[in-house]
């Protein structure tokens, strides 16, 4: 067993916001578009540089998603900010060339139970589906990231092996994406398995980034965190005070706590860009905005904490 200070501890990590789509696509109460653009808005004044800001989606499915066009026309476009759009499909990439959007979201199930809950359709043919997106964003000219949804586990039983992620992966890295994110959308993932499955992804394609998408429905996302830095992971999906998950997929609830991430590498001595008192104020901006208390534990304290004793600065 590795000792502690053998541990792998990236000096920063690059976080992406996803609160304005992930966070709120699956909340009840609807939030009202100017209130959308000032949340994207407050996130790029306190530092990220990368936000996924809403999906191309049918409102049908999803109605917190059904102003996405116009938040992204409102919200103003910045130097070095990345601002993408997830779509389920060609058509959903077709408008998100069109929006002039810097980068496309795609996203297929390793599980093909979860695959047929979420988009009625088997992984293979989902799979197929988001290719053809995948295409007509790379032809448009934008960066594509794929993520490999249940990449850790299913809550419907079935399993999920690495092999399936890894011929999954390459699949979407033979049709153009610029990078992969493994997201574990119902909180299956522990980890000793982060490490296993961030090893192999790594050790199979050297050169492509690969980013995390955890879901705390578990109470793991920090614990998995570490392992993925170990692993030599430094870009992680994240939402203020802990919202989010697929109104879609059972148990897809609680994305990795923004604030508590950014707790976590303040205290740590990793960079992240992003003032935590910063966060902390989004954090209970959102809480506002639907209505409730967030599961995040970092806002409720209300200072912001110095690093630890035997972290060096």
């Amino acid at each position: 067993m590795r000792s502690e200070l053998a541990m792998r501890q990236p000096p920063a990590i690059h976080i992406r916001e996803v609160t304005p789509r992930d966070g709120l696509q699956a909340e009840p109460r609807i939030v009202a578009t100017s209130d959308k653009v000032a949340l994207t808005e407050m996130l790029v004044d306190a530092g990220f540089t990368h936000v996924n800001v809403t999906s191309f989606v049918s409102p049908t499915a999803v109605p917190q998603m059904a102003d996405g066009a116009e938040v992204l026309q409102r919200v103003r476009r910045r130097p070095g900010v990345v601002l993408d759009v997830s779509v389920p499909n060609a058509k959903g990439a077709a408008r998100a060339v069109e929006a002039g959007v810097d980068a496309v979201s795609v996203f297929v199930s390793a599980s093909d139970e979860a695959s047929r809950k979420n988009v009625r359709r088997g992984r293979e043919e989902a799979l197929a589906g988001v290719l053809e997106a995948v295409s007509v964003a790379v032809d448009g000219g934008l960066p594509v990231i794929g993520t490999i949804a249940n990449a850790f586990g299913s809550p419907y039983g079935d399993t999920v092996s690495l092999d399936v992620v890894l011929q999954i992966a390459g699949r979407l890295v033979d049709q153009g994406v610029s990078s992969v994110t493994l997201g574990d959308t119902s909180g299956e993932a522990v980890p000793p398995q982060i490490l296993k499955w961030v090893s192999a992804l790594t050790a199979e394609y050297p050169e492509l980034p690969v980013a995390l998408h955890l879901h705390d429905s578990r109470g793991s996302a920090l614990a998995n965190t570490v392992a993925a830095m170990d692993a030599g992971v430094t870009r992680f999906d994240s939402a203020m005070g802990g919202l989010g998950g697929s109104p879609y997929t059972k148990d897809a609830s609680g994305n990795l706590c923004t604030e508590d991430l950014i707790s976590l590498c303040e205290r740590s001595g990793i960079a992240t860009g992003v003032r935590l008192q910063d966060a902390v104020r989004i954090s209970r901006f959102c809480a506002e905005l639907v209505g409730r208390e967030l599961p995040g534990r970092t806002a409720r304290l209300g200072a912001e904490p110095q690093p630890s004793a035997g972290v060096s600065s």
